[in-house]
């Protein structure tokens, strides 16, 4: 059996508590907490949600039935969650004035830099190794959305903050700028006092000033309408009627989040792996436009973006440029891909092509 320290034996797990907190800091993460596995009343939410059809094309949220809703299905023998939150926010071009040049490119701010997942299930697995090292016991899996995982359930659970209307956890010490993650662990660690309140109040911010009017409801998201699922997760064609709504916004949206009164709380990263790669925070749309397939993967290497495709890629930048201002550099940007080999791009080129009044 392990031993910890200079401990003859292994600490029990309410011992350990009092450390989860300082050995998560060390690894980068801004806070733990922990809850159990009873996630009922957000399974009732989930399934509603499903029935409406709001998940569109993401089958996976349905494919594994209730293990995303019941952790000890996902993993047996589960009883406590722990999970962490990192702040993702980088030192960037301002969000705001780039959306405002219709000739830039917006990329969301969670995918300017390295890929998250990577990094953080690899500091989740160094923290469950150092915690079984000290229990001399348990089991433990890491999560980032890697499996079926309720994660802003399970964080609100947990106390890490509440489910707001644009459906982001928010933390009242650093808004919504934070990725999250998990430990699935049989070892019964007594939980946090879960997030009860949500302290959204009469504000309509986030609802209000989504491009394509997404959320159908406080706290309920249409995603079929929602830009970082039209530019992210839908593979076909867009629909003409959101193409004009969606500006230059070409990987992600970050609209309600940026008009989030509680974000004027959020931290910098500190990661310098979340640091804008390629110039991607203020690239002029052009020249992303430009990029060969071989340019795609070299540049995307190690980001979030790569998952999209080249071929998604350029759907979005074309679309971005049929809502610029009309100049040579756009229109000739777009000729240059009017025969692309895919019938994807060609598409979304005409229809940008048409917005500036030039034929196809």
């Amino acid at each position: 059996m392990a031993t910890s320290g200079n401990n003859t034996s292994p600490r029990t797990a309410s011992e350990l508590r009092p450390l989860l907190e300082d050995w998560a800091q060390a690894l980068g993460f801004q806070q733990l907490g922990i809850t159990g596995v009873d996630l009922g009343q957000h399974e009732a939410y989930l399934n509603k949600w499903l029935d409406n059809g709001f998940a569109g094309s993401m089958d996976y949220m349905s494919r594994h039935g209730s293990k995303r809703s019941r952790p000890a299905e996902l993993v047996p023998g589960t009883c406590t969650v722990l999970t962490v939150r990192m702040d993702y926010l980088p030192d960037c071009a301002d969000a705001e004035s780039v959306l405002a040049r219709d000739t830039r490119a917006y990329v969301s701010r969670y995918a300017l830099g390295r890929d998250y997942h990577k990094l953080m299930r690899q500091r989740l697995a160094h923290l469950a190794k150092k915690i079984e090292t000290d229990l001399g016991s348990g089991q433990y899996r890491a999560f980032v959305d890697s499996a079926p995982v309720l994660e802003r359930a399970i964080a609100e659970r947990a106390g890490l903050g509440w489910i707001a209307k644009n459906t982001m956890l928010i933390n009242e010490r650093a808004g919504s700028w934070f990725f999250l993650g998990e430990i699935y662990t049989d070892i019964p660690f007594e939980p946090d006092p879960p997030k009860t309140d949500k302290h959204c109040g009469t504000c309509s911010a986030c609802l209000d000033i989504c491009p394509t009017k997404a959320f159908v409801a406080p706290y309920v998201l249409d995603a079929r309408k929602c830009i970082s699922y039209l530019t992210i997760e839908h593979a076909g064609t867009i629909d003409a009627s959101l193409r004009p709504l969606m500006g230059n916004r070409i990987y992600g949206c970050d609209d309600c989040q940026l008009v989030c009164p509680w974000n004027k709380f959020a931290q910098t990263t500190r990661e310098p792996d979340f640091a804008p790669r390629h110039g991607l925070d203020d690239a002029a749309l052009s020249q992303v436009f430009g990029w060969t397939a071989e340019e795609f993967d070299t540049r995307t290497q190690g980001s979030a973006i790569r998952r999209i495709g080249y071929e998604r890629w350029l759907r979005n930048i074309a679309i971005a440029l049929g809502n610029a201002t009309t100049t040579p550099e756009v229109i000739e940007a777009l000729r240059l891909r009017s025969n692309d080999p895919s019938a994807l791009v060609r598409e979304h080129v005409a229809w940008a092509l048409a917005q500036h009044a030039q034929p196809a």
